[in-house]
């Protein structure tokens, strides 16, 4: 999820583990270990040229389980020896530093499988993406009450109990919520189930997710044999269907048998995807589990990325979503929310 949330996450686990010795510093270090995966995002620009390399390195080895181990060994015995000494010398142990970044570094990738974008939980063994699609990468609702109840809890002295009752408060709400995104995800499944019948569409697989924000509208994506069909859901929808369908052909401008970066990227979109060619020997890949901009146009996703030929493979100029395009998606998302 977004860095706001995995802060908010990983200082509710420094606290858990730490609280009562050190305070505050608990959640600092805690907010810290919640962090460090998502390091991934600069170190893949600094090991890799190629931007799509680089950007098929987040949410890899380092959202790992394997990463959560290992980097818990290390950074706890770095900063208890770091910690350990004068007045604080003692106060701690070693495998108290252990657990808080365990803790904080495994949640991040845990938390980060409900999301669509997809987590290599199992690498370096398996380059399998977990991915529940249950709740979006930024859900207020999940966050911000969490970091009320964390921010309050920070004016109680350590050793005071309401701490605890503070922590207690801010897991509970947001696990709640998580588990509310769950069922909402197997309602929405079967909605999208019985809406593809009414379609007549007989699709050989499907995805939904919640879009940007929220876990009220629902974008949907089925496959054919040569056809994406896309909708939309609100649970203020009169009608209990998924409707402003529209048709995407499996555009493939570029192969996957042909090109290293396609079958790479084709991956990392479980498949949904198509290939444009552009102007100038460019091209443009679309992520399609991720809604369409333009309801008039198949080639506007919100994941659109623009690639071009670089010697013998693709390389792709960095993703940077446009404020004005941005804006007026998330207005026509907002609105659509509301139901029909």
């Amino acid at each position: 999820m977004d860095s706001l949330t995995q802060i908010v996450l990983g200082a509710a686990c420094g606290e858990a583990v730490l609280g009562k010795k050190i305070g505050n510093k608990a959640l600092l270090f805690g907010a810290i270990g919640g962090t460090i995966p998502d390091l991934d995002v600069f170190i893949g620009n600094l090991l890799y040229g190629n931007k799509i390399d680089a950007m098929l390195f987040h949410r890899g080895f380092m959202h790992s389980i394997l990463f959560s181990i290992l980097a818990a060994f290390i950074v706890g015995w770095l900063v208890f020896k770091l910690y350990n000494s004068g007045k604080r010398k003692h106060t701690t142990t070693v495998n108290n530093w252990i657990s808080l970044f365990f803790w904080s570094l495994f949640t991040h990738p845990i938390l980060d499988c409900f999301t669509p974008y997809g987590t290599q939980l199992f690498a370096p063994f398996s380059n399998y993406r977990v991915a529940f699609n249950n709740i979006a990468v930024v859900d207020p609702i999940y966050t911000l009450p969490f970091l009320v109840c964390m921010i309050v809890l920070m004016f109680f002295k350590r050793q005071n109990p309401k701490r605890k009752k503070w922590l207690k408060l801010g897991i509970g709400i947001s696990s709640v919520y998580m588990l509310f995104t769950i069922g909402n995800k197997l309602y929405v499944d079967s909605v999208f189930k019985k809406s593809l019948v009414s379609q007549n569409i007989d699709a050989s697989r499907f995805s939904t997710q919640p879009t940007i924000f929220n876990n009220v509208l629902w974008y949907g994506i089925a496959e054919t044999d040569t056809t994406y069909h896309v909708a939309y859901y609100s649970l203020f929808d009169k009608d209990n269907r998924f409707s402003d369908w529209q048709s995407l052909p499996k555009q493939r401008d570029l192969k996957p048998s042909d090109y290293k970066g396609i079958k790479d990227l084709a991956w990392f979109s479980n498949q949904y995807y198509s290939v444009y060619k552009s102007e100038n020997n460019t091209y443009h890949y679309n992520d399609l589990r991720y809604p369409i901009i333009n309801q008039d146009g198949s080639n506007t996703s919100v994941f659109s990325l623009k690639l071009f030929k670089d010697k013998t493979r693709l390389d792709m100029a960095p993703f940077t979503p446009k404020k004005d395009v941005f804006k007026s998606v998330l207005s026509t998302m907002l609105e659509r929310a509301k139901g029909k």
